[in-house]
């Protein structure tokens, strides 16, 4: 289960490492999100929101989440 909080948590949040560090979740490839769904999440908040951004992606709800972004 999610709330409101995750969502803007996705909006807001930035990758901390790797390929695509500095973009925010949402905005990470589908690929990428894919690649890390066969490897495993990282531990933790990190790894749960990846799994739901994965989700939002794979039911092509991004576009709602993007506008949560702030300027």
């Amino acid at each position: 289960m999610f709330t409101q909080q995750h969502l803007l948590l996705l909006a807001r949040t930035p990758m901390p490492f790797g390929k695509y560090q500095g973009r925010m979740l949402i905005d990470l490839p589908e690929e990428y999100l894919l690649w890390f769904a066969k490897k495993g999440f990282p531990q933790g908040s990190l790894g749960e929101l990846m799994a739901l951004c994965l989700e939002i992606k794979i039911e092509g709800l991004d576009q709602l989440i993007k506008p949560l972004k702030q300027s």
